[in-house]
């Protein structure tokens, strides 16, 4: 307990009542639409588009209502993708996951006190198709939860200020893609805490395991190929690439330090654009977004959740801090 003293501050403790009722009405919402979708091991369509929209929207939801709170992880999976991406304390972490896991068993008893007798039911269990072996179901929900949680670090990146659209509701169609691919083979699970609630209420752990194996390991995955294979030595392609697709109105002086050689004036006109661009986009507010955990530039806050650097504190930075490069042109 005094291991915990120092992380148990009242933000904290508020950003972890976020993540247990975020993930409560989850659950709840999302098993829900299993109990009338009948128990068939080979779902219709449209049983398998009603799971998979409950489940996705349901998300998309909680982001939007929880993500200022806690960041809106809902999900041990995407926690420990923030932790092996270093934008949250392992402490802090394992107290996510508590709350989620929590929230998921009180959103499946809330879901089995609420419904009839008469619908019975496994309450939302995942359970594995008797085609599908268990290296193959791993591999399923590896992949699935890979994909889900890539789309959260891509979509919530403070740097990828091209795109403009919710970052709640990419979260949301990444859910229902998982689902509507899964759902046959494992259940689409995507989500140890998911399939901790109704196992827990049902008290069936056959094969519990692999519904943490899976998406705890996609989740990884996707956190390392993130930080270290999509975005390496991101400043200095910023600083000698910039964005080929905006242009701005930034003094030429401010790209002195960046050596053109005399070329056509077309091209060297495209290059200064260029690097204009990325003076212009680093003076850009970038809006906070749910699950901001991602800018590498950015501190940690006690949440979990990373907040914009402390412009007060910042040292102002021109064209002469980035590295000095000769760009030469091939034609």
């Amino acid at each position: 307990m005094f291991a915990f003293r120092e992380v148990l501050t009242k933000r904290f403790l508020r950003a972890l009542a976020g993540e247990f009722v975020a993930t409560l009405i989850f659950v709840l919402l999302g098993l829900s639409s299993t109990k009338w979708a009948g128990t068939e091991e080979k779902p219709e369509s449209s049983t398998l588009l009603l799971i998979s929209l409950c489940f996705g929207l349901s998300v998309t939801t909680m982001v939007y209502c929880f993500g200022h709170i806690s960041g809106a992880h809902i999900n041990p999976a995407v926690t420990v993708a923030m932790v092996f991406s270093r934008k949250m304390n392992v402490d802090k972490a394992f107290l996510y996951m508590a709350a989620q896991c929590l929230g998921a068993a009180a959103g499946t008893a809330i879901l089995y006190v609420v419904t009839p007798k008469a619908v019975g039911g496994p309450f939302g269990a995942t359970v594995l198709s008797a085609s599908v072996s268990l290296l193959q179901a791993v591999a399923v929900e590896l992949l699935i939860t890979f994909q889900l949680v890539f789309t959260v670090f891509t979509t919530c990146d403070p740097r990828h200020s091209e795109l403009k659209g919710s970052a709640a509701l990419a979260i949301g169609f990444a859910v229902v893609i998982g689902h509507l691919f899964a759902v046959p083979y494992t259940g689409a699970s995507m989500n140890p805490a998911r399939s901790l609630g109704p196992a827990i209420i049902t008290w069936n752990w056959e094969y519990h395991w692999v519904y943490w194996v899976g998406p705890i390991a996609g989740g990884i995955i996707a956190a390392i190929m993130y930080k270290y294979l999509c975005h390496p030595n991101l400043e200095f392609k910023e600083c000698v690439l910039g964005d080929f697709s905006k242009g701005t109105s930034e003094k030429p002086e401010e790209i002195e330090s960046f050596h053109i050689p005399d070329t056509d004036k077309s091209h060297r006109s495209g290059w200064l654009e260029s690097l204009k661009a990325f003076h212009m986009d680093k003076a850009e507010n970038t809006e906070a977004k749910p699950f901001s955990t991602i800018d590498e530039k950015t501190e940690p806050t006690e949440t979990g959740c990373i907040c914009p650097p402390n412009t007060e504190k910042a040292e102002k930075k021109d064209s002469s801090d980035c590295p000095q490069y000769e760009i030469k042109l091939k034609f």
